[in-house]
């Protein structure tokens, strides 16, 4: 009897478990909706990186007789502006420039906002109370205020204009990223490791960080289109 079930349980198949990113993959590959949604997005995408090497008339070049061309003209899908130049070409390599200022500022600001927070929520006290209040300084201006006091103080340029929204985002990302942290550290598997030994760094690094992640990383996604928003902004202004 031991050996049949012995051997029973060394033919069951064993079912490895799946991972937090496979789960999260099977589940939007099962909503038809989020797939369509995020092909269309994929396309804008590698559209807006690999523009150079589409078959796309040159979005800088106009013609007064090809003006105001409509939607649906032989040779410009989506017609030509007051100056006749092309508007698909136009979108798609304005795309480029709006995904670089969309993007790169949120993600400087994450990774900067994230490692405040984070140390300011795991270490309490001083340390908490020295990097908030800090924050705090830039939360009494507006977003919009302190951006253009930034790039104007600067200069104008993309590179300005990067480092001026980085800096309006960074309090706002360490706001999350800080009050989300207490609860994890006050959690079993942290008093473990704490226990075991482990280093300040190695906590907040290998235990932590991966479980405050989530909500930040909503958070900052939602950034990118207010980059992109305050970025035209500072445009028009002359700052950007």
């Amino acid at each position: 009897m031991t050996a049949v079930s012995d051997a029973s349980l060394q033919a069951a198949p064993v079912h490895k478990a799946r991972g937090y990113w496979a789960t999260v993959g099977r589940r939007l590959l099962r909503d038809k909706v989020s797939v369509l949604c995020g092909i269309i997005l994929l396309l804008i995408l590698l559209a807006a990186i690999f523009a150079p090497l589409l078959p796309l008339a040159d979005p800088y070049q106009g013609s007064m007789i090809r003006r105001l061309r409509p939607i649906g003209t032989p040779g410009y899908p989506l017609g030509t502006d007051e100056l006749g130049r092309d508007m698909l070409s136009r979108l798609i390599y304005g795309g480029r420039l709006s995904l670089l200022i969309g993007i790169l500022p949120v993600f400087l600001a994450f990774c900067i906002g994230t490692s405040l927070g984070l140390i300011a929520g795991y270490a309490g006290g001083k340390v908490n109370t020295a990097i908030m209040r800090t924050v705090d300084v830039f939360y009494a201006f507006p977003s919009v205020l302190l951006a253009i006091a930034i790039s104007g103080v600067l200069g104008a340029g993309i590179v300005n204009s990067i480092v001026s929204l980085t800096v309006v985002f960074i309090p706002q990302i360490t706001r999350v990223a800080e009050s989300v942290t207490p609860s994890v550290r006050s959690l079993d598997f942290v008093d473990a490791a704490r226990a075991s030994g482990a280093g300040h760094l190695t906590i907040m690094r290998v235990h932590m960080l991966g479980n405050v992640l989530g909500p930040i990383f909503v958070y900052a996604t939602g950034l990118i289109s207010v980059s992109m928003i305050l970025a035209a902004g500072l445009s028009f202004l002359g700052l950007g």
